[in-house]
């Protein structure tokens, strides 16, 4: 008798198990248009489970029916808490209570502690792993509460079913409840990876679309139905560019799209014009699961802002440089030996202390020796000038831009270019005015910038700086793992001596302990006094 056992619980446990597994793959289907009712409709093809795996059943004794009913209530009141527990367990008990017989009232009641026990454990609060882990806790208690109602319940303990049919009924009740379990949690997790990339495919800010084989849309996201002004992303499916666009631009899209179907390589950053917008699409082959091309995934980038941009910037460019060419502009000209071959009178008048060297045949070391003699630039090193002149020579013939401060206060930018035959063309502007401007405008800002982090009353920092330094600290000593501490202090009875004294001398008080949390060594005591409130 136990080898038929046996194998009549391995075909109710095929039964479940595939039951289980059909509900798990439609789910996935259906949830778009249903997932309101997806614990009802779970509860509801359990409990049908637990009713066909009740039919698959064997008469053990008289009115006794022995069956894999548990597993999937258990699963269901697990997975879908109260609402899936009471859907499974109604079909199952009206079948059980149908059925009748001696042990109708005990199977009735197991029923109803299994769906109990899944429940209990479906409301345990959640954590990482939580769904694996209550599944393992489930089994153990689905064993434990068939143990204890084989050897309790008067029907069941009086022909000794815990002996007689205990091992079989429990293990493959538990492993049922087990496959079933994995399949479940395997597909939930599933379908939250295709809701993340669906959400992340169809709020994507760039146009995405999927393709087949013959180049018509299978998918799009929410993007691609404005831009070709659609009311819906479906109603792309099924078209072409054909439909889209107009037949030369469409025949030039689709041989480019067959070719790369037909040799396997991606199109990256591919421009292309759609009325008056301007395109950067990407497209790449897809593959199955034998690595035959089944289509291609493509994205398409609206750069019609950056392309006016860009226009926009070469237009003010040109103007400026029409500008900057009808200034009196210093210009000069060095050959790729670094010979001074061409250069204006206003070249020369902006370096009035090395303006003697800076005639033509002059070399690029004898004029910068002479800028270090006279001492003509601010921040000239003081000694080793011999390498100085060595490694500024060495950038003349690079493309740079850059601003020195003359020892007289004023203040030169230059800008060196070279040309396709190595020479050095470099212009000198007058930008001391400028620069003054810069520089006093800094002063301001700095200024500014003080009065408004600075408390008026005490001259300590206020809150604004206050919170800027303590989120710059904060980050600090997460990125390098060090502790931070901060110190409140508080005036004992100011409120007190403010009332007693008046506001004016409370004022002063406020600024005597300023004036001591000044005076303290910030670098020393790592502390930032902030304004008393």
């Amino acid at each position: 008798m136990g080898a038929d056992i046996w194998g009549q619980f391995a075909g109710s446990l095929a039964f479940v198990v595939l039951a289980i597994a059909m509900w798990a793959h439609l789910s996935i289907w259906y949830r778009r248009f249903a997932a309101s009712y997806k614990k009802l409709m779970f509860g509801i093809v359990a409990g049908c489970t637990s009713t066909g795996a009740i039919l698959l059943a064997f008469q053990f004794h008289p009115g006794i029916y022995i069956d894999l009913r548990f597993a999937p209530l258990a699963i269901a009141a697990m997975l879908g808490g109260p609402i899936s527990a009471v859907a499974a367990a109604i079909p199952a008990t009206i079948f059980r209570i149908y059925l009748g017989g001696t042990a109708a009232l005990d199977g009735v009641l197991a029923i109803l502690i299994v769906s109990i026990i899944g429940a209990a454990i479906y409301l345990l609060p959640r954590a990482q792993f939580s769904a694996f882990r209550n599944l393992i806790l489930l089994a153990v208690a689905l064993a434990v509460a068939l143990t204890a109602m084989l050897a309790i319940l008067p029907s069941l303990a009086k022909v000794d079913a815990l002996s007689a049919i205990g091992l079989p009924l429990i293990a493959m009740n538990c492993v049922a409840t087990i496959i079933c379990g994995l399949i479940m949690i395997k597909t939930e997790r599933i379908q939250l990876e295709r809701r993340v990339l669906e959400t992340a495919f169809s709020q994507s800010p760039d146009y995405l679309y999927v393709k087949d084989r013959d180049s018509k849309f299978i998918t799009v996201n929410n993007n691609m139905p404005r831009l070709f002004r659609f009311r819906a992303a479906s109603e792309m499916t099924g078209l072409s560019d054909f439909n889209l666009r107009s037949p030369p631009e469409a025949e030039g899209l689709y041989f480019r799209e067959q070719e790369i179907m037909r040799t396997g390589e991606p199109m990256t950053d591919f421009l292309e014009r759609l009325g008056e917008r301007h395109l950067l699409t990407s497209k790449v082959p897809l593959r199955d699961g034998d690595g035959q091309i089944i289509g291609l995934a493509g994205v398409t980038r609206d750069i019609t802002e950056r392309i006016e941009l860009e226009r926009e910037l070469r237009e003010k460019r040109n103007l400026l440089t029409l500008a900057m060419n009808g200034m009196s502009e210093g210009f000069a000209m060095f050959d790729k030996k670094g010979v001074l071959i061409f250069c204006n009178e206003q070249y020369r008048t902006a370096f009035p202390f090395s303006r003697g060297a800076r005639t033509v045949g002059a070399h690029i070391t004898d004029i910068l020796r002479s800028v270090a003699e006279t001492g003509e630039r601010v921040g000239l090193p003081d000694g080793a000038a011999d390498h100085w002149i060595e490694a500024a020579a060495a950038t003349l013939h690079v493309n740079k831009d850059e601003e020195l401060q003359l020892k007289n206060g004023e203040w030169r930018a230059l800008k060196t270019r070279l040309a396709h035959d190595g020479t050095a063309m470099v212009v000198v502007s007058d930008i001391t005015v400028a620069k003054h401007a810069e520089i006093a405008l800094k002063n301001s800002a700095e200024q500014l910038r003080a009065l408004a982090e600075t408390d008026g009353l005490t001259s300590l920092t206020n809150r604004r700086a206050f919170d800027h330094a303590f989120a710059s600290e904060t980050e600090r000593s997460i990125e390098n793992d060090m502790p931070l501490s901060v110190m409140m202090i508080d005036i004992d009875r100011f409120k007190a001596y403010n009332d007693n004294y008046g506001h004016l001398a409370g004022d002063e008080c406020l600024r005597a302990v300023g004036n001591c949390l000044s005076r303290a060594d910030p670098v020393q005591s790592g502390s930032y006094p902030a304004a008393l409130k």
